[in-house]
C-alpha cells in the first residue's frame, strides 16, 4: 500500500532541478520550515548552516540506513523515486561546494535503482552495515570513515568534525526528497499542507494489526485515525508511535504533531505507527522489543551493557506472570537509572518505551501480578 501525493510521484512531474547559491538555498529551506524526517525532527536549515559556517569544504551524506525494524519508508522512497532523493543531495552538496556527496544505504536494500539513478552525478552510493544504532549520524559517519558503526562522543558534533575530519552534514533521505521539492516549488508551496508549526507531508510506515500494511504519505497534523484508515486496522487499545524508541498512544484522534503527541511523551520520529492487536499481550511485546534493543546496543557504556539486559529481564518476568509485587517499581527504577547516562540516546529511547508500556498498560501489569492476562481473555472471547 502506497500513497503517491508528493514524494512518490513520477520524477517527470516535478520538473527540472534549479541550481541555487547557498544563501538562496538557506532562505528557501528556512522559510519552508522543513525539519528532519529521520527521527530527530531538527530544523534542516540549522543543520545546513552549521556545516556552512565551517572553513573546510564539507562532506554531505544522505542517510538511507533504516535501522528501525518497524520502518520501511526510506526503502519505499528509494525504490519508487531515488531521483528525488539524489536531487536533494545534489543541490545541497553543490550549494555547499562539498568535497564529497555520499548516499548510504543498508545491505538489505537492492542498490540497483539507486545506482542507476546516480549515473552521471558526482554522488557515491555506498552500501553499509545495518543495525539499530548504525543509522545514528555519528555511527554512520564512523562507518563511512572506516571505523566501527557505533556512536561517537556526543560533545563532538559531526557538523564540526566528521568524515576525514571534515564538517559533515547528514540528512535522512526523506528530508532530502522534501528539500528537492522545496527548491523546485518554493517554501509557500511546501506550506500548503501540514500545520503552521509543522508544515509539509511525512511518510508513515503502518504495521501490526492491520489488513493492509505499508507506507502512506499524509500532511503533518493528520490524526492517527485518519492515517491508519487506508490500512484497515483492527480495533485496538493503543498504537506505538515512533518505533522501538517511541511511546504508546491511546487516543487515535490526536494529530501527529509534537504538540498533539506531547501528553503521551511520544513524537512523530521516523514515522512509525504499529497497531497493537487485541490478542497481543503488550508486556510480552515490550519484553521482546527491549530484548532486541539490548542486543542492538553499541556496548560502549554501562546503561547499555548492564542496564538494558537487566531491564529486558525484568519485563520478561512481568510478562511470564511472575507475581513478585516489587517488579513494577523495580522496572520503573531501572528505566530511570539508564536515562541520561549513556554515550548516545539508545538507553534513553529504550527507557521511554518501557515507561510508556508500564503507564499505558497498568491494567495488564496488575493482572499479570495476579496470574492472568487480559489479552488472552479478549482473544478467547473473540
Amino acid at each position: 500500500m502506497t500513497s503517491a501525493r508528493r514524494l512518490l510521484q513520477d520524477q517527470d512531474r516535478h520538473g527540472p532541478l534549479p541550481a541555487l547559491r547557498l544563501d538562496a538555498l538557506l532562505d528557501a529551506v528556512s522559510e519552508s520550515g522543513l525539519t528532519g524526517r529521520g527521527g530527530g525532527g531538527f530544523p534542516t536549515a540549522t543543520k545546513v548552516r552549521a556545516v556552512a559556517s565551517r572553513p573546510r569544504k564539507p562532506v554531505v551524506v544522505g542517510n538511507g540506513l533504516e535501522g528501525e525494524p518497524l520502518s520501511s519508508k526510506d526503502a519505499v522512497l528509494l525504490g519508487h523515486n531515488p531521483h528525488l532523493v539524489l536531487d536533494g543531495l545534489d543541490v545541497v552538496a553543490r550549494a555547499l561546494r562539498a568535497r564529497r556527496a555520499v548516499l548510504a544505504v543498508g545491505a538489505d536494500l537492492d542498490p540497483g535503482p539507486v545506482v542507476e539513478a546516480a549515473r552521471g552525478r558526482r554522488i557515491e552510493v555506498v552500501t553499509v552495515e545495518g543495525g539499530f544504532v548504525a543509522g545514528q549520524e555519528s555511527a554512520l559517519v564512523n562507518q563511512l570513515d572506516g571505523r566501527p558503526p557505533v556512536p561517537s562522543d556526543p560533545f563532538t558534533r559531526v557538523t564540526e568534525s566528521g568524515i576525514g575530519g571534515r564538517p559533515t552534514l547528514v540528512l535522512n533521505v526523506e528530508t532530502l526528497a522534501h528539500l528537492a521539492l522545496v527548491v523546485r516549488h518554493g517554501a509557500e508551496w511546501f506550506r500548503q499542507v501540514g500545520t503552521r508549526d509543522e508544515p509539509g507531508t511525512s511518510l508513515f510506515t503502518i504495521s501490526g494489526a492491520v489488513r493492509r500494511p505499508g507506507v502512506v504519505e499524509v500532511p503533518r497534523g493528520t490524526s492517527i485515525r485518519e492515517v491508519l484508515a487506508p490500512a484497515e486496522p483492527d480495533p485496538s487499545s493503543a498504537v506505538l508511535v515512533g518505533g522501538y524508541h517511541g511511546a504508546w498512544v491511546t487516543d487515535l484522534d490526536v494529530p501527529l504533531t509534537a504538540r498533539g503527541l506531547k501528553p503521551f511523551r511520544a513524537a512523530v520520529g521516523a514515522g512509525v505507527l504499529h497497531v497493537l492487536g487485541a490478542g497481543v499481550c503488550p508486556l510480552v511485546f515490550a519484553a521482546e522489543v527491549v530484548d532486541y534493543l539490548a542486543g542492538e546496543s553499541a556496548a560502549q557504556c554501562g546503561p547499555c551493557l548492564n542496564g538494558l539486559p537487566h531491564l529486558a529481564g525484568l519485563l520478561h518476568r512481568l510478562a511470564s506472570g511472575d507475581r513478585d509485587p516489587a517488579l513494577p517499581a523495580e522496572t520503573s527504577r531501572m528505566a530511570r537509572l539508564v536515562t541520561g547516562r549513556g554515550a548516545c540516546a539508545h538507553p534513553d529511547g529504550s527507557a521511554r518505551f518501557v515507561a510508556s508500556t508500564l503507564a499505558v498498560f497498568a491494567e495488564h501489569v496488575g493482572a499479570h501480578l495476579q496470574g492472568w492476562c487480559p489479552s488472552e481473555t479478549r482473544s478467547a472471547a473473540s
